[in-house]
């Protein structure tokens, strides 16, 4: 008997940390579904009075949202898949593979992760700009495929993999290539889907590079795009407008959370020694 009163309280508890949690996003959906006249005179309701999709129409009919909806989604998509591939490939031989100054060229690769990426835009600029490849596809991806944190996941957990696995298929002639491809790859397959949700939602989110490199409005992302339209007075005054604009550039990370949430934690207690 206790200890179901101290299991239902514990619950209980849960789902009121939980609603306050997801209370800000329910409120975003709430101000971008109601009307801007309505929005005037009252912004504290939690549900949608006179509820309306004009605020996601008017988004889309300024600006240029859906071409850097799909800016977005080109960019987000091959850094994604380039880092996973990089990382794994990296991850395995760091982890499986012996060579002279391993430990030495590794502790380089997380030394990345020590250099705010702010410290790396002008020189990444001038880069970049040398050889005239701004506001270009490959100027939005190239930046973000080194993942000194991908390299770092994917090589924990080939270690935590048991050294047997790639010892039997050695033994019935299996290159190192057909190992990594066929037996070790899709044993990560877990850590390989958490890498690519951070991956994507780091990509889609990345406000600051885009910023700087994309100067042409044909080439913003959604979030540099979306935010552009602020320097537009009745974009920037419309509280159901804004509200709208948060709730579309945030709607496919949502998705993509909800469909990936369980090989996303599978991933992250694997990688990090669970079982």
């Amino acid at each position: 008997m206790r200890r179901n009163i101290s299991r239902w309280t514990f619950l209980i508890l849960l789902a009121i940390a939980a609603f306050f949690w997801i209370a800000p996003a329910i409120w975003l959906f709430s101000l971008a579904l109601t009307p801007n006249e309505v929005l005037k005179s009252t912004t504290t309701s939690l549900i949608p009075i006179q509820p309306t999709l004009e605020n996601f129409v008017q988004v889309f009919r300024v600006g240029l949202t859906p071409r850097w909806f799909w800016n977005s989604t080109v960019v987000t998509s091959i850094t994604t898949i380039a880092t996973l591939v990089l990382s794994s490939m990296a991850g395995y031989a760091f982890a499986r593979i012996p060579f002279r100054g391993r430990n030495v060229v590794f502790a380089f690769v997380l030394a990345g992760l020590m250099v705010p990426k702010e410290a790396m835009f002008i020189p990444l600029f001038l880069m970049f700009a040398e050889v005239n490849m701004h506001n270009t596809y490959a100027a939005l991806i190239l930046p973000r495929i080194a993942a000194p944190l991908g390299v770092f996941l994917m090589a924990q957990f080939f270690r935590a993999i048991p050294h047997e696995v790639e010892e039997a298929a050695q033994l019935d002639g299996a290159s190192r290539w057909i190992i990594f491809w066929r037996v070790m790859l899709p044993m990560s397959l877990p850590a390989m889907t958490a890498l690519g949700i951070f991956t994507f939602v780091l990509t889609w989110n990345d406000y600051l590079w885009p910023l700087v490199s994309a100067t042409k409005k044909e080439m913003f992302t959604i979030t540099t795009g979306l935010a552009s339209l602020q320097g537009n007075f009745a974009q920037a005054t419309e509280l159901g407008s804004l509200m709208a604009r948060g709730v579309i550039a945030s709607a496919p990370l949502l998705v993509l959370y909800i469909l990936f949430q369980r090989y996303l934690i599978r991933g992250i207690s694997l990688g990090s020694g669970g079982k």
